[in-house]
């Protein structure tokens, strides 16, 4: 794909792809961009300007094919393909997101943890080892490893992210309370702060409250 894509129309594509695998169980086989508009609470016109981005998928006076169109989605979003990913930091929050068996679903499966706790060595989390840091380089040389998720404080995260840069994982999953600074920019990073969603709800709660 040549088109650049902006980052807000990707970031709307998982929640086309969680409802139309709603609709989908719902056994809906075909839909209008004004009926998904409805239930998605965005314009139609946002609807047809994000998917012409790739194609458009559409037909007049037919709508959208809700199985085709999931599909295709899946493939934009990768999850047609099986991604590997490390949990580095196996406290409550890792332990967490390895229990969370929807990831599967969508293709991406937790092979190991790793933390620096010698009571964790060896214990399992639905079946899935955590495993010791130093152990990290030997595991990351003989696995295929395509995401790395940061659950540990943030003074060791850099340090963590960068090492494992140069091992060759190509993207991290960052929870880690600070904006990574990677050496090689070419690597993808997510940074997830779940206070900032916390916070935008308490400015929402307030702002109610004034009503």
């Amino acid at each position: 794909m040549d088109k650049e894509i902006s980052q807000a129309v990707i970031r709307r594509m998982p929640r086309y792809y969680r409802y139309l695998g709603e609709l989908i169980d719902a056994g809906v086989e075909r839909i209008s961009s004004n009926d998904l508009s409805s239930r998605m609470k965005v314009t139609a016109s946002q609807i047809r300007q994000d998917l012409n981005n790739f194609g458009g998928f559409g037909q007049q006076g037919y709508g959208y094919n809700v199985k085709y169109l999931y599909e295709e989605i899946g493939k934009i979003l990768g999850l047609n393909e099986k991604h590997n990913i490390i949990i580095v930091g196996a406290g409550n929050l890792g332990q967490a997101l390895a229990n969370y068996v929807k990831f599967e679903k969508f293709g991406f499966v937790i092979i190991a943890l790793f933390d620096v706790n010698p009571d964790l060595k060896g214990q399992k989390v639905r079946g899935i080892e955590i495993h010791m840091l130093d152990e990290l380089d030997e595991f990351v040389k003989h696995n295929k490893v395509d995401i790395a998720t940061l659950t540990m404080p943030k003074s060791k995260a850099d340090t963590i992210a960068n090492h494992l840069v140069d091992l060759g994982v190509p993207a991290i999953w960052n929870f880690a309370h600070v904006d990574l600074e990677l050496v090689d920019k070419n690597v993808v990073v997510e940074n997830v702060h779940l206070s900032d969603s916390l916070m935008q709800l308490s400015y929402n709660i307030v702002k109610n409250k004034q009503k």
